[in-house]
């Protein structure tokens, strides 16, 4: 049986490489052989065990590879070909795909509803970070990479660009609103240069790490706000002349940050929120405003599909937005607990990581 090599989750606190049978292909799915993948926040979860995922499983959803095998029925696609597929791989025809929100697909059940149904890659199935990966529903799924665009440029596509994306737009960001975005990690920075594609024409980035803080003005932040520095929350009201933003975008995913989302919205304001929470949040009286302050709280899961592929590779081949130096280091597949070291520790200034077998 051939076989390849995979970081597996073993337990909490360990993702080892181990070696795996090749998939066996069936008549909707494709084979593809990474050429490039990633690690990503909710891995770092994962790993601790935060996010429960079974033993065993393959871990990784921000795949860029080639066409290694298709199955008997998959049309339009050849072997060989260079394609990406989202985090999100909806089947195409689920009640909640049909509804208009694929990112959702499985999520409803016979027991009641089980979020996050469309996350399938190191979620439910095995993922990413191997040498090859099993794609279901690839007609659905797959996205060829346009010519001239390197692996490192799509390589936020899968996932983070898809999020951060979503964030603003699920926001409803208008042209002149003025937006702040709490944490610009990889997803707040996506959501930064979202802001500013949507048509705000005032964007306010907040973190505590100078490389991040620098990198956002890059992504079409007018204003940054050093949170190790002074009170964000106070910052901001500073900045709007006390009048409060239209949007702010939470991606960080803790107590502190969303609070501050809300403390900075003005009356009728959007909180957008991309972090994925490990505890249960609070929503504190006065920040909401007991209730009545027409605040809306929205919530998104990044869209997958290969048209949501298509159109943030169409965006990145525009030249628009450069999502290139968000890549600060990388490694091989041989070197993966090196790379979850790094990543989950923050160390030396990292964003991304670029993982090649």
């Amino acid at each position: 049986m051939p076989m390849m090599k995979a970081a597996v989750f073993v337990e909490p606190g360990r993702i080892v490489l181990e070696d795996k049978p090749i998939p066996d292909v069936g008549p909707l799915d494709a084979l593809i052989r990474i050429t490039t993948t990633t690690i990503c926040g909710t891995d770092i979860h994962i790993l601790k065990g935060e996010y429960p995922v079974a033993h065993g499983l393959t871990i990784g959803h921000e795949p860029v590879g080639v066409i290694e095998k298709l199955g008997s029925a998959v049309q339009g696609y050849t072997e060989g070909q260079r394609v990406i597929a989202g985090a999100i791989t909806p089947s195409g025809w689920s009640n909640a795909c049909l509804c208009g929100c694929s990112s959702q697909d499985g999520a409803g059940t016979r027991h009641g509803f089980r979020p996050l149904g469309g996350w399938r890659f190191g979620n439910t199935i095995d993922g990413s970070q191997a040498e090859y990966l099993l794609v279901p529903d690839a007609m659905t799924n797959l996205a060829p990479v346009p010519d001239g665009l390197s692996d490192e440029q799509v390589l936020m596509c899968p996932d983070i660009m898809s999020t951060g994306l979503s964030g603003a737009e699920r926001a409803n960001i208008r042209i002149g609103d003025t937006v702040a975005v709490f944490a610009q990690g990889p997803i707040g920075l996506c959501a930064t240069a979202g802001a500013k594609l949507s048509g705000a024409t005032t964007v306010i980035g907040v973190d505590r790490l100078p490389n991040r803080l620098e990198m956002a003005r890059r992504m079409g932040a007018d204003h940054v706000v050093d949170a190790s520095r002074c009170d964000p929350v106070e910052e901001i009201m500073r900045l709007t002349e006390g009048r409060g933003v239209d949007v702010a975008i939470e991606a960080l995913g803790t107590q502190a940050t969303f609070e501050a989302c809300l403390r900075v919205l003005r009356p009728g304001g959007t909180l957008s929120s991309l972090g994925v929470y490990s505890t249960d949040l609070t929503i504190p009286l006065g920040a909401f405003a007991a209730g009545l302050g027409d605040h809306q709280i929205v919530t998104t899961l990044c869209p997958g599909g290969k048209e949501r592929m298509r159109r943030l590779m169409a965006v990145i081949e525009s030249g628009r937005v450069d999502l290139g130096p968000m890549v600060t280091h990388r490694f091989k597949l041989d070197d993966i607990e090196k790379a979850y070291d790094l990543f989950g520790h923050q160390r030396d200034g990292v964003l991304k990581v670029a993982l090649t077998p």
